[in-house]
């Protein structure tokens, strides 16, 4: 990445004599840079190991943050600097005025709350980590500035350069945390405006079970379809086409997802406790995550986070090791209101009318004159939708507009942690996404303790939308010391994989109903429970496992039906004895996941739920199964079920014959379901040379090596880009791989050196030790303090 350049003997020279001191003989071939950064106090030490982690020594926790953006921007900055103009709203200023408007949703839900509440929040070290984590960034941006030839390529296609950081830009950008459950509220009232709100129940099944009603004073039927576009621009992913930039939609929340375990020294072939952790999330060039080492006094982290905040979300410290998923948690709720006839700008509240609060901000267009937008915002958040001619307006509460709920920055507060009652303590206050943060600790302790600011709604469930007239309010929030926690079970082992995991009797009200398919959780219990030892590598298997839980229970079903139909009775053949793997060369999981996506599912909301569609294309995978197990309360008699399962094998058969060919022995999995990870400029190239793939996929939805595909070209949208166990207490026996490579720089040798070992379900190693890493040294950078 770095060219050399000398700037002076005196430069030399006090670089020759900070690696004098620890640098072994098996470091000594690796090539050596040194670089002026802005704001260091003391030099730092950036070695990078041959598979493209940054591991940074430093003389104190300030310095380490800052040589982590350096590092960062060194392989990613690209993607910082998009997702920054994302967040703060100034992506206009550079492509142009189709984005003045996705600016101005940007802006509506940036953190605006008192900044010292907000830095507190996160710890005592917070605004020093971020001031210097963007100190770090801007080093490098200098320097690039004096290596022009070192500027990632995306700059240059596109005709900008990248702009600074402030440390407030780390904490103020909200909108790229995965949070629950505004479009489901939204699609819900949808489907209750066309088929009550009972025929909800195919969409998403509610857990624990709940009887849904309509909130007094909101009709279903009067949200206007574009409702949510504001919010789907401020929280959608800027994705590039070749004669523009559009904003997608998020991904549905309900398919985010991650597993994480930790298993108990007694359960364990080493008599230590193994951690692991592989977050969901959008698969792209490049990853979400970043892999990231900081040494310094007081401070020994390693491990994956954001890539634009510093320290990190899943890892360890040396003493203490832990991971995340997400507890779906609801933290956002859609509000209606009644606007003022005489003054539009006022709106119903109790027995009076209450003002909106109104700001005017001005967004720099590029190649026109800047434009100023005004923003709205009632008690409750920002107003995405007004309705003159109706005399309605919609604004957003979200959690995660409260402070200390910029995206897994909460993770500062556990990197010291040095046992699991500290480690609680630290993690209660985090805001946002919520989590089931998992733990283990060299002293052989395991847990889990579910984290997040859940609102504690008032006399409504927040399923739907509700008035804004006051009646359906927030008091506050759940004290975080009341979440879930669990430590050393009996069962040696703790795991979590978005399921339903509130105790019996917990007082679920307002907190969520809606949970994720437990089948992931279920396969994961299943496999860890059934060996007496498991080992690191037992770990990284189980972390691909693809045995589909509901494969196994509909092809069960099968085993008693036969059929007359040649495509129904070719379908029956082929799916009997089946091991329900989704294996690539499956031709079994290839009919299997054709008939329930494409065909066994939009028949079954046909037949118990018609009236719902188009708002529900596909039901609830538990749902389905469970009606197809047990069909009488669903379909009125065994007999129309089985008629409706043979109809839609042979519709199944006859679809995969045309896609793959009449040649069953032919058919494959992977030659359906295939993984691309895509730059987000290859359509302005007009090629695909910077992307990824394709490679061929296995897995599917609800296997523990999750592939969330799309179910029209069944390309795989999200996955584990990052996974990871940890040899807790073995530390350099510890796994990892973030792929398509740690880089996301298409010139790098680590753009896509990892991709091939993420898709046979490899890993790499997580070196801590400093003799290990130095024996891995790829490259030496030494940061030596510049002019303030």
């Amino acid at each position: 990445m770095f060219r050399r350049r000398t700037r002076g003997a005196a430069l030399v020279a006090a670089a020759t004599a900070v690696l004098a001191a620890a640098a072994p003989v098996d470091a000594a071939a690796a090539p050596r840079t040194v670089v002026l950064a802005t704001g260091l106090d003391r030099p730092v030490e950036v070695v990078t190991d041959r598979w493209g982690v940054p591991h940074v020594y430093a003389a104190s926790a300030a310095d380490a943050y800052l040589a982590q953006g350096f590092a960062v921007a060194a392989d990613r900055l690209f993607q910082l600097d998009l997702g920054r103009r994302r967040g703060l709203g100034t992506l206009a200023e550079v492509l142009g005025p189709a984005h003045a408007e996705r600016d101005r949703a940007a802006r509506l839900f940036l953190y605006r709350g008192d900044m010292a509440r907000e830095w507190a929040a996160y710890g005592p070290e917070a605004k020093t980590a971020a001031t210097r984590f963007a100190a770090g960034i801007n080093a490098y941006i200098d320097w690039v500035e004096r290596n022009p030839a070192a500027l990632p390529p995306e700059f240059g296609l596109l005709g900008h350069r990248p702009a600074r950081w402030s440390a407030e830009d780390v904490v103020r950008i909200r909108t790229h945390a995965l949070t629950q459950n505004l479009s489901s509220e939204v699609t819900r009232a949808r489907v209750a405006c066309a088929a009550g709100v009972r025929a909800d129940r195919v969409r998403l099944r509610l857990q624990p079970e709940h009887d849904l009603a309509v909130p007094d004073g909101f009709d279903p039927c009067s949200l206007p379809a574009d409702v949510l576009a504001t919010y789907e621009l401020a929280t959608g992913s800027v994705a590039f086409t070749g004669t523009g930039v559009t904003a997608l939609p998020a991904a549905p929340a309900s398919a985010e997802g991650s597993n994480n375990w930790a298993i108990g020294p007694g359960r364990t072939t080493t008599g230590r406790p193994i951690l692991a952790n592989d977050p969901h999330r959008t698969l792209g060039s490049p990853s979400t995550r970043y892999l990231t080492h900081l040494s310094a006094p007081g401070l020994d982290v390693i491990g994956a986070g954001d890539p634009a905040a510093p320290g990190i979300a899943a890892g360890h410290n040396g003493t203490a090791a832990f991971g995340l998923t997400v507890f779906p948690v609801d933290q956002e709720d859609l509000y209606v209101y009644q606007l003022d006839p005489a003054d539009p700008t006022r709106y119903r509240y109790g027995d009076g009318w209450e003002r909106m609060r109104t700001t005017t901000e001005r967004i720099a267009v590029r190649g026109e004159a800047p434009r100023d937008v005004e923003l709205s915002f009632t008690r409750h958040g920002p107003v995405i939708r007004v309705d003159a001619a109706e005399g309605v307006a919609y604004a957003v509460r979200t959690a995660w507009l409260e402070p200390g709920t910029a995206g897994y920055l909460g993770s500062l507060r556990l990197l010291r942690a040095g046992g699991y009652a500290e480690f609680v303590e630290q993690a209660r206050a985090w805001g946002a996404p919520a989590e089931n943060l998992v733990y283990a600790d060299t002293a052989g302790d395991i847990g889990m303790v579910s984290v997040g600011l859940a609102p504690k709604r008032v006399g409504y469930d927040g399923l739907l939308p509700v008035p804004g007239d006051g009646r359906y309010e927030w008091n506050g929030f759940v004290d975080g010391a009341a979440l879930p926690q669990t430590a050393n079970p009996p069962q040696g082992f703790v795991a979590s994989a978005n399921q339903y995991n509130l105790p019996e009797g917990y007082p679920v009200e307002g907190l969520s109903y809606e949970w994720n398919n437990p089948s992931r959780y279920e396969r994961i219990v299943e496999v860890l429970g059934g060996k007496r030892k498991s080992s690191v590598a037992d770990s990284v298997a189980l972390q691909s496992d693809r045995l589909s839980i509901p494969a196994r229970r509909l092809t069960a079903v099968l085993a008693g039906l036969t059929a007359t139909d040649p495509d129904a009775a070719a379908a029956l053949d082929l799916l009997r004895g089946w091991d329900a793997v989704m294996t690539e060369d499956t031709a079994a999981g290839a009919l299997f996941e054709t008939w329930v996506s494409r065909h066994l599912g939009p028949a079954f909301v046909r037949a118990v739920a018609p009236t719902a569609l188009p708002h529900v294309l596909q039901p609830d995978n538990a749902v389905l199964v469970s009606a197809v197990e047990d069909p009488v309360p669903w379909f009125g008699s065994t007999a129309v079920r089985d008629q409706l399962v043979l109809a839609t094998l042979a519709a199944a058969h006859r679809d995969l014959a045309t896609t793959l060919g009449p040649d069953r022995a032919a058919w494959r999995w992977g030659s359906l379901q295939t993984t691309t990870f895509t730059h987000p400029l290859s359509a302005v190239r007009g090629d695909t040379e910077w992307n990824v793939g394709s490679f061929p996929r296995g897995g599917a939805w609800y296997t523990v090596d999750a592939s969330v595909y799309h179910p029209v070209t069944r390309q795989q949208l999200l996955g584990a880009s990052f996974r990871m166990v940890l040899d807790v207490g073995g530390w350099d026996r510890s796994r990892a791989v973030n792929t398509p490579g740690q880089s996301g720089d298409p010139r790098s040798p680590h753009y896509r050196d990892l991709a091939d070992r993420w898709q046979a379900g490899e890993t790499v190693p997580l070196l801590y030790s400093r003799g290990a890493v130095l024996r891995n040294a790829e490259r030496v950078t030494v940061l030596l303090p510049g002019r303030r």
